[in-house]
C-alpha cells in the first residue's frame, strides 16, 4: 500500500510517498481501507514535532479516517469485513490502509458519505466538547468565535446555533465571513479591517460575549478576553496563529470570568463514554440538518503536502480531505 511518511521533523514539503507493507491486524485490531482522511491543523504541528505528543520517527501522519473494514483480528467481535466505519487514531491516516484498535472505531450511519464521515470526528468533537461540555453554552447566550471560517470554527458556529445561542463570527476576510453566514452566524466581524474590541462592543450592545471560542491565539486573544461578559467563559482551543498569548490574569478577576482549556483528544481518551455520547448527539444533529460539514477541497494522496501547506497558510475554509484511493 501507499502512504505518506514523515522521516524527520519539518515542513510539509519534507513528507514523502512510500510503498509500505500492508498492515495485518494484531490482537484487538481492525484493518481499515481508507476512503477519506480528514486534514486538521494538529497534523501541521505533528510533522514539525510541535504538538502535544511526538510520535516515533518515521511515521504516517493523519488521525481522522473513514473507510471499509478489510481484516479483523480473531478476538474482535464488534466489526466484520465490509463494515463502513469512522476511526480516530493518533497517526496512520494518510495512507491507503491502517490497523487500529477496535475501540477506536465507530460505525458510519446509513447514508453518510466517506468525505463527511472523515470530516466530523476531530473538528465537531472538539467544538462539542468545548461549547457543550466546557463552556455549558445556553440558549439565549452569545458566543464569539475567532478564526470562525476554519473547521473547528464552523463547527462551533453550527453547534452554538443548535443550542439556541446567538453566534458572532470573526475572521480575516469578507469571503470567509460569507461562509460563516452560510453556516448560521448571526453577526460577523472582519478583524483585518475592524478594531476587534469596538466591533465586539457594537455587536453585543456593550455587554460582551458570554463565551469566547479561540482556536487562533496571537494578538486577538487579549482584545477578545477584555471584551468578555461578566461570568464569561474563554475557551482556549488552539494556537493556529502560531503564537501562544500571555493574558493578564487580573482580567479574570475584573470580569468574574473563567479561562477554560479544551483538549478533545485527552478528553476522548480519559472519558470515552462521555465522548461517545457527544458523538451520538452530533450524528443526531447531522441527521436533522443542524450541522453540515463543509468540504472545501479534496486532495489525492500524492498532494498531501499541498493540503497541509494550505492548512498552515490558513487558506482553508471548513475541512479538506485526502482521498488515498484516488
Amino acid at each position: 500500500m501507499k502512504a505518506i511518511v514523515c522521516k524527520a521533523w519539518g515542513l510539509p514539503d519534507t513528507l514523502v510517498v512510500e510503498e509500505l507493507a500492508a498492515p495485518l491486524p494484531a490482537a484487538g485490531q481492525v484493518v481499515v481501507e481508507v476512503r477519506a482522511a480528514g486534514v486538521n491543523f494538529p497534523d501541521v504541528l505533528i510533522i514539525q514535532g510541535k504538538y502535544q505528543f511526538k510520535p516515533e520517527l518515521p511515521f504516517t501522519p493523519g488521525s481522522e479516517v473513514a473507510g471499509v473494514v478489510s481484516a479483523v483480528a480473531p478476538d474482535v467481535t464488534g466489526f466484520k469485513v465490509g463494515d463502513r466505519v469512522i476511526a480516530f487514531t493518533a497517526t496512520g491516516g494518510f495512507g491507503q490502509q491502517l490497523a487500529v484498535p477496535a475501540q477506536a472505531l465507530m460505525p458510519m450511519p446509513p447514508g453518510m458519505d466517506f468525505d463527511t464521515a472523515a470530516a466530523i470526528t476531530l473538528t465537531y468533537g472538539t467544538s462539542h466538547h468545548a461549547v457543550v461540555d466546557r463552556a455549558a453554552l445556553k440558549s439565549g447566550e452569545t458566543m464569539l468565535v475567532l478564526g470562525a471560517a476554519g473547521g473547528v470554527g464552523l463547527a462551533a458556529i453550527e453547534i452554538g446555533k443548535a443550542l439556541g445561542a446567538r453566534v458572532i463570527a470573526a475572521a480575516s476576510s469578507d469571503e470567509k465571513l460569507e461562509v460563516c453566514k452560510a453556516h448560521g452566524a448571526d453577526a460577523v466581524i472582519n478583524y483585518s479591517k475592524e478594531d476587534l474590541r469596538e466591533a465586539i462592543k457594537a455587536a453585543t450592545g456593550g455587554k460582551g460575549p458570554d463565551v469566547v471560542y479561540d482556536p487562533v491565539g496571537g494578538d486577538y486573544s487579549e482584545a477578545a478576553f477584555r471584551s468578555i461578559a461578566w461570568r464569561g467563559r474563554y475557551l482556549v482551543v488552539g494556537f493556529a496563529n502560531g503564537e501562544i498569548p500571555k493574558l493578564p490574569l487580573n482580567l479574570t478577576l475584573l470580569k468574574g470570568a473563567s479561562l477554560v482549556g479544551v483538549f478533545w483528544g485527552e478528553f476522548a481518551k480519559r472519558e470515552p463514554k462521555a465522548n461517545l455520547a457527544a458523538m451520538r448527539e452530533l450524528l443526531g444533529w447531522l441527521a436533522e440538518g443542524k450541522i453540515k460539514p463543509r468540504i472545501s477541497a479534496r486532495y489525492a494522496l500524492a498532494d498531501t503536502a499541498r493540503a497541509l501547506e494550505d492548512m498552515a497558510a490558513r487558506k482553508v475554509t471548513g475541512k479538506v480531505v485526502i482521498l488515498p484511493q484516488a
